[in-house]
C-alpha cells in the first residue's frame, strides 16, 4: 500500500518543502534547452515583431503618446505569461502522470508543497519574462513616466495576474490525461490577449469585438499597467476604475482557481 503525505508539523516545514520543490522546478526549466531558450526568446522576438514590423501600421490608431512600443509593452507581458502558463500546466501533468508523484508520497513532505512549488516556480519563470520584456522595450525607446509608486502597483498587478494565470493552468495540468493535451488545453490562453485591447484601442475593432474586447478580464489588467506606467488608459476611463475592475476579476481567478486545484490535487492523489 502507498504510503500517504506526512502532515507538516509546523508553517515552517511547508516553506521549507515549497521552496525544495521550487528548486526542483527551476532545475527542470533550465534542463529542458529548448523549452528554456524559448522562453527567453519569445518577449524579445515579440517585442521587436510588433515595434518594428506592426507599429507602423498600427501607431495611427493608438494616438500620439510616444509611438506605438508606449502602447504595446503591456499587452506583451499579458501575452507572454499566456505563454507561461502552457509551461505551468504541462509541468503539472507531467508531474501527475510520470509517477513522481507516488514517489513524494512515501516521502515526509507537506503534500500542498508540491502544488505550491511548480505556481511559485511559475511566477519566478514568469516574471523573468515580464523583465526581458520590460529591457527590451527600454532598449527600443519604451519610456514610462511612471513614479516609484506607480511602479510597485504595476509589478503587483503583474505578480496578481501571473499568480491567477498559474493557478488556472495548474487546474488544467490536473484536469487532463497527458502533457500534451495540457499544452492544448491552455493554448487559447496565448489568444485570449488578441481580443483585448493589448496591440489596439478596443474601439479601432470591428463593431461585433468591441464589446468582447472591452468587456472581458484581460483588458482592465492592460489598461492598469497602461495607465501606471503612461499616465492615460486607451479607453478612456480612469484608471481607478481599470484597477478595481483588474483586481475583482483576477482575484477572483485567483481564489477559485487554487481552491479548484487544490481540491483536484487531492482527488488525484488520494486515488492512487
Amino acid at each position: 500500500m502507498t504510503a500517504v503525505y506526512q502532515p507538516a508539523k509546523s508553517p515552517a516545514y511547508f516553506l521549507s518543502d515549497a521552496l525544495v520543490m521550487v528548486g526542483r522546478s527551476l532545475r527542470r526549466s533550465v534542463r529542458d534547452p529548448e523549452a528554456f531558450i524559448t522562453a527567453l526568446a519569445l518577449p524579445v522576438t515579440l517585442m521587436l515583431l510588433f515595434v518594428y514590423v506592426f507599429g507602423g501600421a498600427f501607431e495611427a490608431g493608438v494616438g500620439s503618446h510616444g509611438g506605438y512600443v508606449n502602447y504595446v509593452v503591456p499587452g506583451l507581458i499579458v501575452l507572454c505569461a499566456g505563454f507561461g502558463a502552457g509551461t505551468t500546466a504541462v509541468a503539472v501533468a507531467t508531474d501527475m502522470s510520470s509517477g513522481i508523484v507516488d514517489r513524494f508520497r512515501s516521502m515526509p513532505i507537506t503534500a500542498w508543497s508540491v502544488l505550491a512549488g511548480q505556481i511559485m516556480a511559475s511566477l519566478a519563470r514568469n516574471l523573468l519574462a515580464t523583465a526581458l520584456v520590460i529591457a527590451v522595450g527600454l532598449g527600443v525607446g519604451w519610456r514610462p513616466v511612471a513614479s516609484p509608486l506607480d511602479w510597485l502597483g504595476a509589478i503587483a498587478m503583474i505578480v496578481l495576474f501571473i499568480s491567477a494565470m498559474s493557478w488556472l493552468a495548474a487546474c488544467f495540468g490536473l484536469v487532463v490525461g497527458s502533457p500534451e493535451a495540457a499544452n492544448g488545453a491552455t493554448f487559447a490562453l496565448m489568444f485570449i490577449p488578441y481580443l483585448s485591447s493589448a496591440f489596439v484601442p478596443a474601439g479601432t475593432m470591428a463593431a461585433g469585438l468591441r464589446p468582447i474586447a472591452a468587456n472581458q478580464p484581460f483588458t482592465p489588467v492592460i489598461e492598469t499597467m497602461r495607465g501606471l506606467w503612461m499616465g492615460h488608459t486607451s479607453t478612456g476611463a480612469a484608471l481607478g476604475h481599470e484597477a478595481l475592475l483588474a483586481v475583482i476579476y483576477f482575484g477572483a481567478i485567483l481564489v477559485a482557481a487554487a481552491s479548484l486545484a487544490s481540491w483536484l490535487f487531492r482527488h488525484r492523489t488520494a486515488s492512487h
